[in-house]
């Protein structure tokens, strides 16, 4: 239960982020970037379409190159777009930035829950994924305020920058746990 716990803690920072990100983006999409509604719309469509169109592949991608990758290339994924959303300034570009998206979603919703599957004993499963959901509640709890604030305070773009500070943070936090772990 150690490596579940320490996985999910490193995770955490992505939650907290892409909490803060999704309770204000597309605020900051409409308002800063000068999309419609529609846009708007259509965008996170975007993103959620690439999930379920690679999803399949990116799971059988998880079983044959290993699911710690893929949690890395995730979370490098979410640095990139947050980092890219807070330095484009025309909204054709957030059509762009989903499909990254939207597979670094898939990356971790296909790998993250296996590898805390591989390294959970058989009756202890529900109880792991128990903590691993509580990780990701957490975030969605602490995130929207954060973003919420700083966007308030500081600008969208400042709070795309500290989402990116804080994924970069939990990359390397998760790097290190992801070596001692075996699946």
């Amino acid at each position: 239960m150690r490596k579940t716990i320490l996985l999910s803690a490193t995770l955490l920072p992505l939650m907290i982020s892409s909490g803060m990100v999704y309770s204000v983006l597309p605020i900051y999409i409409s308002e800063e970037l000068g999309a419609s509604r529609i846009e708007v719309g259509g965008i996170f469509t975007l993103g959620a379409t690439v999930g379920l169109i690679t999803s399949y592949l990116l799971g059988r991608v998880a079983d044959r190159i290993g699911k710690k990758p893929l949690i890395l290339a995730a979370q490098c994924g979410f640095a990139f777009v947050m980092l890219s959303y807070s330095l484009i300034s025309d909204r054709s570009y957030a059509y762009f930035i989903q499909v990254f998206e939207g597979l670094s979603w898939t990356m971790l919703g296909v790998s993250a829950p296996a590898l805390i599957a591989d390294i959970t004993e058989k009756g202890e499963r529900g109880e792991a994924m128990g903590i691993y959901n509580t990780s990701w509640s957490m975030g969605w709890v602490l995130g929207p305020i954060t973003g919420g604030a700083l966007s308030e305070f500081y600008g969208f773009r400042v709070m795309l920058k500290v989402s990116f500070l804080m994924l970069i943070l939990g990359l390397l936090a998760t790097y290190m746990v992801l070596r001692r772990i075996e699946e």
